[in-house]
């Protein structure tokens, strides 16, 4: 079981499935939503997602057509992302997960469009766009 929450703790959650492989995503909308060089993220089965608290404080942003980016309202911690085009996975933030996860990252993506402030020197598997060409990330 994993659990987390916002910053400001109003909204929180549990999940009790397989967590994902986690993908830093250097895209210039992760960026600008993160406020930073990259987001984390890993994909969750919808279903076995449920909030504990809060659920009436999260807003959905439609960042592109289809996506959709949510966040606390009081706080702004981004917690999810999710697409229409998949219905059953959440991309779940991995920053407000409480638990240590026991992995690092499968892969740096969209470093084609990366902060050129930010070197990645790590050993992780870069890719100019995505691992998968259908990964909505």
């Amino acid at each position: 079981m994993l659990t987390g929450h916002c910053l400001c703790g109003e909204v929180s959650f549990e999940y009790d499935g397989p967590l994902g492989p986690i993908a830093l995503c250097h895209c210039s909308q992760c960026r600008r939503a993160h406020g930073s060089a990259f987001s984390a993220s890993a994909p969750v089965q919808r279903v076995h997602f449920r909030f504990t608290g809060g659920e009436e404080l999260i807003t959905e942003f439609e960042s592109r057509p289809g996506k959709y980016r949510a966040f606390c309202s009081r706080c702004g911690s981004q917690l999810y992302s999710r697409v229409d085009a998949i219905p059953g996975i959440l991309r779940l933030r991995t920053g407000v997960i409480n638990e240590p996860l026991g992995k690092g990252p499968r892969a740096h993506v969209f470093t084609g469009s990366k902060a050129d402030w930010f070197p990645i020197t790590d050993d992780v598997p870069q890719y100019e766009k995505t691992e998968r060409t259908n990964d909505p990330h």
